[in-house]
């Protein structure tokens, strides 16, 4: 069950979308909004998953309710003006209904935020047990050797998976697929990458040479990645820089 708000400053606008959620099986409403502000509120006190946000709202408009809120849940901006889509989708708005918003129309975004919901909430078995995993890149989904993966970079909700077989992107955050990691095999060396410990072929400064790769270490990581991969295997002193 997806538990959403909706925020307009229209009435009827929020009752004829309120009409659409009870039409829809999988779908909660928790509460409507006449602004973000009163939303903010109920952030700390129910768990919400996707927010009908329309964009001109009294006391703070949605899209600087976007850029304050650091992890806002999944947004489907719900408007009559066309203007700000590119702002929305910058912002990692899953869809842009323009008004007046048909049933049909509504149905197919709800069903891409279901999808969504599934692909980082889904209870997926342990991946360590076993030697590969699948992820869907697009409308396939691709098998990963864990043997065959070189590194991997976040980048907000996707991550880009670089492997001996080439690159994949998926809607994954990188602290879900971290999760799933062996520890002993993966090395968090920066808030945007994991690398394989067994394909780094060097480390100098503050970067990991993966073959023709280079993956940038974070001054906070760099300690533990020197402790962690070097250490325990070097062969003579070492100086730390």
């Amino acid at each position: 069950m997806i538990n959403c708000v909706i925020i307009d400053d229209e009435p009827l606008a929020r009752e004829g979308i309120a009409d659409y959620v009870r039409e829809v099986d999988f779908l909660n409403l928790i509460a409507t909004c006449e602004n973000p502000v009163e939303l903010m509120a109920l952030l700390d006190k129910h768990p919400i998953d996707l927010v009908f946000l329309d964009i001109q709202t009294p006391k703070m408009n949605g899209i600087d309710f976007l850029k304050i809120v650091q992890k806002p849940p999944m947004v489907i901006i719900t408007t009559a003006f066309p203007t700000y889509a590119l702002d929305g989708f910058q912002l990692n708005a899953l869809d842009y209904l323009l008004k007046p918003i048909t049933f049909d129309r509504f149905f197919k975004s709800v069903h891409k935020a279901r999808e969504y919901h599934q692909l980082v909430h889904r209870s997926a078995p342990p991946l360590k047990a076993d030697d590969h995993f699948f992820i869907k890149c697009g409308t396939k989904y691709e098998k990963i050797l864990f043997d065959d993966i070189l590194y991997v970079e976040g980048m907000q909700n996707y991550v880009t998976i670089y492997t001996t077989k080439g690159k994949y992107i998926t809607l994954l955050y990188l602290k879900n697929l971290e999760e799933n990691l062996d520890a002993q095999a993966f090395i968090r060396v920066h808030k945007s990458y994991i690398v394989s410990i067994l394909k780094i072929d060097a480390i100098e400064g503050n970067e990991i040479f993966i073959g023709e790769h280079r993956v940038p270490i974070s001054r906070n990581y760099r300690e533990q990645v020197i402790e962690q991969v070097v250490l325990n295997k070097l062969w003579g002193k070492i100086r730390m820089s």
